[in-house]
């Protein structure tokens, strides 16, 4: 994946012809904030920059950074493999939430 981490944040980096420059975007957060490089030092001397100026700004109205995310989420299935899962989780004992955080946790440690 095109990320850069900093200081626990992570960033998605894509490239913009039309500038011909790297952008980021600061994922997980309770706002937006972008930044600009035209290469990968720079990349990261902005995103240090940007990141912090939006830091401050919360902290001056005392919101909180980071967006909330209450480990709950709906998840839309074919009913056919809904019936499979339910079927692997009994002959497993688990439960299909367990199945699917297993295959989450093993997707994002890929």
């Amino acid at each position: 994946m095109n990320t850069m981490t900093l200081n626990g944040f992570h960033a998605k980096i894509e490239y913009d012809a039309e500038l011909d420059m790297f952008r980021g975007e600061i994922l997980g957060l309770a706002g937006g904030a972008d930044f600009y490089g035209k290469n990968p030092k720079e990349l990261r001397a902005e995103f240090k920059r940007s990141l912090q100026v939006f830091l401050d700004v919360c902290r001056e109205k005392g919101i909180e950074p980071r967006r909330h995310y209450s480990g709950k989420f709906n998840l839309r299935i074919p009913p056919e493999l809904h019936e499979r899962l339910a079927i692997v989780a009994q002959v497993e004992g688990k439960s299909i939430n367990t199945l699917a955080e297993e295959a989450l946790q093993r997707r994002i440690n890929a």
